[in-house]
């Protein structure tokens, strides 16, 4: 799908919404196995975040990182302390609907890891500040039928699954800041997952829920031909290394 050059938000970052993605994947094939084609043309629409020129006049003003980011419907409602809930429902022993100042309060862990993106764009050495998901898990207390966890985006459509195990290692953050600072709108904020070792569509921005679930409930992109398993570097038809 042609992008208009014309338009300085589409080249300078805007999020590109789920028709431009969702036509990507129409013309390059049904999913990341379609090759090099869907990979390259995913890339040249997901422009950089920066700072937003006050202006309003240019777009972005470069950050210094190469985030790129969209969305996958048209708009996304903004949140913040005053209107956020994280609720972590289904297979556990006491349901909790935790607030943006309940999760600021829970004992915090710090990563700095490299940011992958399926597409081949990758941001290096990102500082990662959040909740261990395995601790608000623990805190609800989880059903011994639960083999997987479902997140749910805010945005009313996104969803991402982990397995129980995966949902527990020691590098999935619901992360409450990146960059040194809180996780901002664009970035997926007030609150978002973050997955170290797997592709940046595992790490579900905007996130809203949490489902205990008996089994892994495919997502957003794998109904579109995505991998489950997202490891960087080992799915998606890639065998590569990220660090290269």
């Amino acid at each position: 799908m042609p992008v208009d050059e014309s338009s300085d938000q589409e080249r300078l970052g805007a999020p590109v919404g789920r028709r431009v993605v969702l036509g990507l994947l129409a013309a390059g094939a049904a999913g990341v196995l379609g090759g090099a084609s869907l990979q390259k043309g995913l890339a040249a629409v997901l422009g950089p975040i920066g700072n937003r020129d006050p202006t309003g006049l240019v777009g972005l003003f470069p950050l210094g990182n190469t985030f790129r980011f969209y969305s996958v419907t048209s708009s996304v409602p903004k949140r913040d302390a005053s209107d956020y809930r994280l609720d972590i429902t289904g297979l556990v022993d006491a349901p909790r609907s935790h607030t943006l100042g309940d999760l600021q309060a829970m004992p915090q862990q710090e990563l700095v890891r490299d940011f992958q993106c399926v597409t081949g764009w990758r941001v290096p050495e990102v500082r990662w500040r959040g909740v261990r998901l395995a601790d608000l898990l623990d805190d609800a207390g989880v059903d011994s039928a639960a083999k997987a966890v479902r997140l749910t985006s805010f945005d009313g459509a996104y969803s991402e699954s982990l397995t129980l195990e995966q949902a527990r290692r020691a590098d999935v953050l619901v992360a409450l800041e990146m960059l040194d600072g809180p996780v901002t709108h664009d970035h997926g904020g007030p609150v978002r997952l973050y997955v170290a070792p797997m592709y940046g569509y595992k790490s579900c921005k905007w996130l809203s829920g949490i489902e205990l679930t008996k089994d892994v409930v495919p997502g957003y992109w794998e109904h579109r031909g995505y991998s489950i398993d997202g490891w960087v570097g080992q799915s998606n038809g890639r065998n590569d290394d990220p660090t290269s």
